[in-house]
């Protein structure tokens, strides 16, 4: 297998919009620039097909910030923001407003008919932070501008081990996803921004790549941060989407319309008509009613536009189509589904990995030389946008200031690694990554989902190492192409393992998707903390409160 090596001062691991903001600031800075992105930065990642809404504070719009803050902790995201901690927020959205003019001046469109318009993701009386932007071209602009600051961008490449030494990261290792190539990157600093974590559990409508997030985010950044030494954070709390029943894509609060029952009947107290600037914020607090729904026999849940505007639907067409819905827009205009007309039936999609690896707002994590950033433990367009910046900027001022290293590092673990990818290469016989894909979700689903007791995660457990250990040993990869999607197996079924062993650690109940029927209360001393998951000195995990 050929080898090639790559120097660079700072290595963005993944192409989205984290990653790419990383490497603007980077370059910006004087750094030498690596993107390695397994996909194609264009349209790669949870913003590649667009989005319409962008969570920041514009003070020209909300006044003091004080009062804004205040309301961050109710709407979309409050439990997330909860958990970073006043700093990280405050961070955050102080200096979205820079972002936003930053992106309007490269062209993407930050205004709406030269207004800064806000929409959905609160409830009435809340002050809206939600900025409606027209964000389908996001990541071409993104690409151009990283581009021409002479970062180099190299596609169909899986980033998936990180090389250390004793003094913390100094590189990484991927494969081609098209040819049979190693690539050894030696780089001064790393940053992760490789998105949360999907295809952990089955698909609800159990079509493998039909998910409301790209199912290439497949906790590779989890998995990789977490062999190196990291911690991670919250990680058996995972959380789910819901939308439209059978097209599972993002924008739920970009409809127009109140969540009703068959006869009719609001489901929630917080909308009795359709609102364009006020979502169903029912949907916000319990993603899980459209399922909860179903298994208690009360029949399915709609939403119903009805009763919105002909300028209404305009507006809803619009703003779905900024955030890549296109297809769902022509499935409607195919099937002559007017939504002034006919309520569209919603459901509750899959589980994914949502908390991750926790970092500062300098980005730094806790492994000398790795930095991380956007899904890899927060969430949301714009806390990738500023905190993929962040990140960039201080990575590029400790790469100016470390020297290159010295270790064999990068030698042995590129012979090591060769010799392992090599071997499944090799292998004439032997199950496929798809078998071993469907035995992890199933798993999943059936000893880890939302209930979770001890009995059923120390049963999962076992179950899931045998897994592992056949996987290893006997998993055949026939292309580059099949050998990528081994190795997100193998990535996701390290991260599986500490989300069982983390939900037998964490002994309560917290939110709708770890529900222990043994431990039903949940703890008030730990809201707020976080839970860490460590690697012990034998490889085992360890988890500590902080």
């Amino acid at each position: 297998m050929e080898v090639e090596k790559i120097t660079c001062d700072v290595l963005c691991v993944g192409g989205g919009i984290a990653g790419l903001m990383a490497a603007i600031e980077a370059a910006d800075n004087g750094a030498k620039v690596v993107v390695a992105e397994k996909a194609y930065t264009e349209r790669s990642g949870a913003g590649g097909m667009g989005n319409d809404h962008f969570h920041c504070y514009i003070p020209e719009v909300h006044g003091d910030y004080s009062e804004f803050a205040k309301d961050l902790y109710y709407g979309q995201m409050a439990g997330k923001i909860s958990e970073i901690g006043k700093e990280a927020a405050d961070f955050w959205f102080q200096n979205t407003f820079d972002i936003i003019k930053l992106w309007d001046k490269w062209g993407i469109p930050m205004k709406y008919e030269g207004r800064y318009e806000f929409a959905g993701h609160s409830f009435k009386g809340q002050i809206l932070n939600h900025l409606k932007y027209s964000g389908e071209n996001q990541k071409p602009v993104l690409t151009k501008q990283a581009r021409e600051r002479g970062v180099t961008i190299i596609n169909r490449v899986m980033i998936y081990d990180l090389i250390k030494d004793e003094n913390g990261v100094v590189g990484a290792l991927g494969i081609s996803t098209r040819e049979d190539k190693l690539y050894e990157f030696d780089a001064k600093a790393v940053i992760l921004a490789t998105g949360l974590g999907t295809r952990m559990y089955p698909s609800a409508t159990l079509h493998d790549f039909n998910r409301p997030f790209p199912a290439t985010n497949t906790c590779d950044g989890r998995a990789m941060a977490y062999r190196a030494g990291a911690d991670l954070m919250n990680i058996e709390l995972t959380s789910r989407h819901a939308g439209p029943k059978y097209y599972n894509r993002a924008g739920q609060a970009t409809w127009i319309g109140v969540l009703r029952n068959r006869q009719g009947k609001p489901v929630g107290p917080f909308m009795t008509e359709p609102d364009r600037y006020y979502s169903d914020m029912t949907t916000e607090v319990n993603k899980s009613i459209f399922a909860d729904y179903i298994k208690q026999g009360k029949g399915p849940i709609y939403m119903d536009g009805r009763g919105m505007s002909n300028d209404d639907l305009a507006y809803v067409n619009h703003w779905l189509l900024q955030e890549g819905n296109g297809g769902l827009l022509n499935h409607l205009e195919e099937e002559g589904i007017d939504l002034r007309k006919h309520p569209v039936e919603f459901m509750t999609f899959d589980m994914c990995c949502w908390s991750g690896i926790p970092y500062n707002k300098n980005g730094e994590t806790s492994v000398e030389g790795l930095y991380a950033a956007g899904d890899e433990s927060m969430g949301g367009i714009s806390c990738a946008a500023v905190f993929g910046r962040s990140a960039g900027k201080n990575a590029s001022v400790y790469a100016g200031r470390r020297t290159a290293s010295k270790s064999n590092a990068l030698e042995k673990s590129t012979s090591m690694a060769k010799t392992e990818i090599e071997e499944l290469r090799k292998r004439k016989e032997g199950p496929k990554w798809q078998e071993t894909s469907q035995a992890l979700q199933q798993i999943m689903r059936d000893y880890a989902e939302s209930v979770r007791c001890e009995d059923g995660l120390q049963a999962g457990l076992v179950n899931l190492y045998r897994l592992k250990t056949k996987a290893h040993e006997r998993l055949v990869a026939e292309n580059s192409h099949e050998l990528m999607h081994c190795l997100e197996v193998f990535n996701l079924i390290d991260i599986g393992q500490l989300i069982f062993t983390g939900a037998l650690d964490r002994k309560e109940t917290r939110g709708a998707n770890h529900i222990r029927p043994d431990y039903p209360i949940t703890n008030p001393i730990l809201t707020g903390k976080a839970h860490l998951a460590r690697k012990n000195y034998d490889g085992s995990p360890m988890f500590v409160w902080k």
